[in-house]
């Protein structure tokens, strides 16, 4: 539990009173007064005295510590009944509302203003960026219709001159979505006269001294301007120059273009300017005497300067036959006619913003269905009870609506607690109460009550005065204990004759001058200033008189007089607040002096009398603070109790209720209804809601346990059945890839190329590595069948090109595969048909000598001598040894090497026919073949890799190394190094080698 205030700061329930009397609930009040503890609790009404300073108390530390806290939590503050509202509205999806009331300068405006910033504080914890537009739309609304309608008052330097609902609209969440904003009897008849030490709206001023002035005509000083004159010496705390820059910023935040922040604008200036039109009469017809204001005018509204003129001269009037005649106004109906249209511009002006903002923050594209459901948090912020040295017509309405205020606020706290008590058969002390119903009555009764008789006096035909409207209360309420007048009580000297009448309000008497009544209740306004701002080429001013349209034969019916759409307003708005939960702010003015240290008790007092917060505290004191319906009592609770939770098994919810007050030990603090449980003190719901707290984590760990399990088991039975159906279907792929494969090769070895040309089918990824196994067979297999076509006299050559193609990798551009190999090309006679016939004699010879059983290779070739000369040779690759041979003299045999000594040999990757055969003993062979007469284009270095490389490892059973160089082969010649390349000549008819410096160069032809 939150530290709760020491005793030091008097109690901060006035139900902790020891005696409920005026004195100790003065004195308390006053106590906490000057202990700068300006909150106090009547239950869950607080209690507001104005500290007239700043006070830091509103921060965000403020707003963590009552965040989701219960009333009782901490010590009072207006965030504290904030918090209750919002958590009545998400917790239980309840509509709610926070009345705020009080006299003018009691706080009321400050205290809806912290409310708001705290619901703004609170919401939205994710940051979503459009519930912070919707937020900040919200906040700054209240900067904007401050400027337009708030005013300096000889009692408030910031008093609001009109009255504000504001709905806030959550969505299940608990984040604004949106809102609505209903104003109610703006103090229109300022623009025109305010009282000494008053002033005219703050937009006026903040105009003149924070506007540019060039555009509009206008001149800094208020003084210059008859509107706003009077308020020039009185002293104000407010800047309106910041004001201005704040003002146009918030507009800008909330959505006004700039079109319409000018036309705003000029709308001010245009009144500005009406008010210092002065009119002339020569004796039979009026004249303004300063045209050039006129003008001014016409520009900044957009419209003619002649219709301007006309319209503040003249009048329009169509006759019964639908004849149409002009008539001149005299000088009073002149003036009574521009300040009529000040009125009125400005009237439409502050509606036309209102109605602005609402289409900003409106809820759109709600659907219940996909959204939830959309709950309200309403807050009142409208006038507090006047009484003025001169009170008139609009101190009358603005009374009226506070009697209706304190009538829902006697039937929601003191009728409905009593009735309810009564209801559910509570024993408990009655409270007598003022019901100020009767007053009420006297205001709104149809036929009887004074607006009624206001309306029928403006209706009566031929000339009505205000005193023959005073006549008429006189005689219809003659009898009425709360009325009276100078007539009905001649000895009271406070009222004059056919002037002043009188009304006992709940608040105290009030007498009101009827000077100006019919006038105002009539609200006329010429139809010419209404066609002239409708047909204003300014689209934002025309929007606001819709009613401009109409012809001037075109019949309409009557308006509804001010005072009847006033009431309707107001019954309207009683109407809605009656159907949401309230929260109530009661706002107590310390002084008239706007003092932080003056606590006047006769005026503190009489607040607390006609407010009724006497009367609330003994309710509160004889009955139950809490109270709640057994079934959803058991339903928050019954987690609290073994015997409720999950389930209780008893033959009712009381029993249920019952058996959890017992096992908690408030059988002394609660008594149970026919329908509801009612708890006396807040401590013992505390403790309810503490041992909830503390079992909720529990609860949400098991439902989280509970329901992480069984979505477990829902992903582990979805598993199986994914599995299940995937092995299916892979063992349906499987086979219908068999299927597939068996079809395309069913005939395969009747085919010419046994299935050579048949595509195989592509596998699914289980028998990837199976299909590349399944193709290597029937590789093997159609392998297997060309061999078996070969003659066995052909398979040497075979199996000589196979290890040529094995040995060369692909990597020589020829290797001679599609050509027959002869091998023994200096036996050949078609190859060499001058020296074959000799050759065939020596290789005869040359058998029986060294007893080699076959010839592997023979063939003209390219060699170097010993003297590093290029010169014709042949050589003789035996199964014995290699042999070079000189063609010139028979063939003799120049150097003779065993094939045992070869250990490999080196190409080139180019169609040269360069072969160096490596020994052992480092004196290697470097050789060109040359091509006899089969083929000039012979490539014949193939057939002797594949012929030497099959020799040694079929017969000699050992690797034979083959090197395929790309640019130059190295070998040892003579036991040094060497490197032989190979570069294309011009001109050059055979191949041949050049020596060069690191060995050798051979030339060949360029093709």
């Amino acid at each position: 539990m939150a530290d709760m205030e020491g005793l030091e700061f008097g109690k901060s329930d006035f139900v902790l009173l020891d005696e409920v009397t005026m004195e100790q609930f003065m004195e308390n009040l006053k106590l906490r007064f000057e202990k700068g503890r300006i909150y106090t609790y009547i239950g869950e009404v607080v209690v507001s005295v104005n500290p007239y300073r700043r006070m830091e108390i509103y921060g965000k530390d403020r707003v963590d510590a009552y965040r989701g806290r219960e009333l009782y939590e901490n010590p009072p503050h207006l965030f504290a009944v904030a918090d209750a509202a919002y958590k009545a509205m998400k917790r239980r999806a309840k509509d709610t509302c926070i009345v705020i009331s009080g006299e003018s300068g009691a706080g009321k405006t400050e205290a809806s203003k912290y409310i708001m910033q705290y619901i703004a504080a609170i919401t939205n914890p994710s940051q979503r960026a459009e519930v912070e537009s919707v937020k900040n739309v919200l906040l700054k609304s209240n900067c904007v219709l401050e400027a337009f309608g708030n005013a300096k008052t000889k009692r408030n330097d910031n008093s609001s001159r009109f009255g504000k609902y504001m709905d806030i609209n959550f969505n299940f969440n608990g984040d604004p979505t949106g809102g609505h904003i209903n104003n109610y009897l703006l103090e229109k008849s300022r623009v025109v006269q305010q009282q000494e030490g008053e002033r005219n709206f703050h937009s006026f001023y903040q105009l003149l001294r924070g506007g540019s002035h060039d555009s509009f005509h206008l001149q800094s000083d208020p003084s210059a301007y008859a509107y706003t004159k009077e308020g020039t010496a009185a002293i104000t705390s407010i800047n309106d120059h910041s004001s201005h820059k704040a003002v146009m910023s918030a507009l800008g935040v909330i959505g006004f273009s700039k079109q319409e922040i000018l036309s705003i604008n000029q709308t001010l200036a245009s009144i500005l300017h009406l008010g210092n039109v002065q009119f002339e009469s020569d004796g039979e017809s009026v004249h303004v005497l300063d045209v050039d204001v006129v003008d001014s005018i016409a520009k900044l509204t957009a419209t003619d300067p002649d219709k301007v003129m006309k319209s503040l001269l003249y009048r329009t009037v169509a006759t019964g036959g639908g004849e149409v005649i002009e008539k001149g106004h005299t000088e009073a109906e002149a003036r009574s006619g521009r300040d009529a249209f000040s009125k009125a511009l400005y009237e439409r002006l502050f509606g036309w913003i209102v109605g602005r903002i609402n289409s900003v923050i409106e809820v759109k594209d709600y659907n219940p269905v996909l959204h939830g459901k959309n709950t309200v948090i309403g807050v009142l912020d409208i006038y507090g009870f006047e009484i003025f040295d001169n009170n008139s017509f609009e101190q009358f309405c603005i009374n009226y609506c506070n009697e209706k205020l304190q009538q829902l606020f006697i039937e929601l706290i003191l009728q409905q607690e009593q009735s309810e008590y009564n209801r559910e058969g509570i024993q408990w002390q009655h409270i007598e109460y003022f019901n100020n119903q009767i007053i009420v009555d006297l205001v709104e009764q149809p036929h009887k009550g004074i607006i009624s008789i206001l309306d029928e006096a403006c209706l009566s035909v031929g000339k009505v005065t205000d005193t023959m409207f005073l006549d008429s209360m006189d005689i219809k309420l003659a009898k009425h204990p709360h009325y009276s007048s100078r007539k009905l009580s001649p000895a009271d000297k406070s009222m004059d004759f056919q002037k002043h009448f009188r009304i006992r309000h709940y608040a105290g008497d009030v007498t009101y001058s009827v000077e100006g009544f019919l006038d105002k209740n009539r609200d006329l306004l010429f139809q010419d200033f209404k066609r002239l701002m409708y047909h204003s080429s300014n689209p934002v001013m025309k929007e606001m008189w819709p009613d401009g349209q109409l012809g001037i034969t075109e019949v309409t019916k009557r308006p509804l007089t001010a005072a009847t759409l006033f009431k309707n307003s107001i019954i309207a708005l009683v109407e809605k607040l009656a159907c949401k939960e309230p929260y109530y702010v009661r706002c107590i003015k310390p002084n008239e002096q706007k003092s932080p240290l003056l606590f006047d008790d006769a005026r503190c007092q009489h607040q607390v009398a006609y407010l009724g917060l006497l009367e609330n505290v003994m309710v509160r004191r004889a009955g139950f603070a809490y109270r709640q319906p057994y079934a959803r009592f058991l339903q928050r609770y019954k987690m609290t109790c073994e015997y409720t939770w999950p389930n209780h098994l008893m033959d009712s919810d009381r029993e249920a209720v019952e058996a959890i007050v017992k096992q908690h030990g408030f059988q002394d603090d609660v008594a149970y209804g026919h329908t509801k449980l009612f708890v006396r003190t807040p401590r013992s719901l505390f403790t309810l809601e503490q041992e909830r707290a503390a079992l909720i984590p529990i609860l949400v760990l098991f439902l989280q346990k509970v329901w992480r399990g069984a979505l477990a088991r829902m992903r582990c039975r979805r598993m199986k059945a994914i599995y299940a159906i995937m092995g299916c279907f892979k063992r349906y792929k499987v086979k219908v890839h068999f299927w597939e494969v068996e079809q395309r090769f069913a005939n395969v070895r009747n085919m010419a190329d046994y299935g050579k040309s048949v595509k195989w089918p592509t596998p699914p990824a289980a028998l990837t590595g199976f299909h590349a196994i399944t193709v290597t067979l029937h590789r093997r297999w159609w392998a297997r069948q060309m061999v078996k076509k070969i003659p066995p006299s052909d398979m040497p050559e075979i199996r000589a090109k196979v290890a040529a193609l094995t040995a060369l990798g692909g990597e020589r551009r020829d290797c001679g595969l599609i050509r027959a190999w002869e091998r023994d090309y200096l036996a050949n006679v078609r190859d060499c048909p001058e020296s074959s016939s000799g050759f065939v004699r020596f290789s005869r010879e040359l058998r029986n000598k060294d007893q080699y059983s076959q010839v592997l290779f023979s063939g003209f070739c390219r060699m170097v001598n010993w003297f590093n000369k290029s010169t014709d040779r042949g050589v003789l690759v035996t199964d014995k040894c290699v042999y070079k041979l000189e063609p010139r003299k028979r063939f003799k045999v120049l150097k003779r090497i065993s094939l045992d000594a070869l250990t490999g040999l080196s190409v080139t990757s180019g169609d040269d026919q360069m072969v160096a055969l490596h020994t052992s003993t480092q004196h290697d062979f470097l050789l060109c073949l040359q091509r006899g007469q089969l083929s000039p284009n012979q490539d014949r270095v193939g057939e002797l890799v594949g012929t030497l490389v099959d020799h040694f490892t079929r017969v000699q059973k050992r690797p034979f190394s083959v090197s395929v160089c790309p640019s130059n082969i190295r070998l040892h010649m003579w036991g040094k190094p060497k490197a032989v390349t190979v570069e294309t000549k011009v001109g050059q008819t055979n191949a041949d080698f050049k020596k060069s410096r690191g060995g050798f160069v051979l030339w060949v032809p360029v093709h």
